[in-house]
């Protein structure tokens, strides 16, 4: 087994055919849309990385075996932040995703390290995180790069320019970034 990388990336909907429009997300169809997405995944994530979903992960959630075909094509081992799409009216977690073989139970938020340095996983956004006057990180989708980041903070969305429907590592997303 290699060196295991992390990788965070939010938003990906896959399956859902208005995003496109909606985002202006650059694909004629949403099988496009799909396949792109899962090529990037898979050319940049490899089977013993892992990765961690920060929200949102498809849409036609009525459409399990979709759902987990998708699922299944990508590499590494997944974390799930739960965003709103992947939820129940109930606010309960939609059985389709639970279904799925997520490395972990889907949480609400996620603290973890990585190159040493603490982040603040969420689906949403916040002024304020654990770690943050202590040199932490957060990274966060559901904006759709509508949310500039605050601080050490921003959005992991796939449409990011920077991040290009594709899972980056912490060095990608905070280049450039201050310290």
């Amino acid at each position: 087994m290699g060196f295991v990388r992390k990788f965070y990336v939010a938003d990906t909907h896959f399956s859902h055919n208005t995003i496109i429009g909606h985002c202006d997300r650059p694909f004629r169809h949403v099988g496009a849309m799909d396949e792109q997405m899962i090529r990037r995944w898979n050319a940049a994530v490899g089977e013993s990385d892992l990765v961690y979903h920060l929200g949102d992960f498809a849409f036609e959630l009525g459409n399990a075996e979709r759902v987990r075909w998708i699922f299944e094509r990508l590499h590494g081992q997944k974390f799930l932040i739960v965003g709103n799409h992947d939820v129940r009216r109930d606010g309960s977690l939609h059985p389709t995703i639970a279904g799925l073989a997520w490395a972990a139970s889907p949480a609400q938020a996620m603290e973890i390290k990585d190159e040493g340095r603490r982040i603040y996983l969420a689906h949403y956004a916040h002024r304020v995180w654990p770690g943050q006057h202590h040199g932490g990180w957060h990274f966060y989708g559901h904006s759709h790069g509508k949310l500039p980041g605050f601080g050490r903070s921003r959005d992991v969305g796939v449409d990011l320019p920077d991040v290009d429907f594709t899972p980056r590592t912490f060095a990608e997303l905070t280049a450039g970034m201050e310290a």
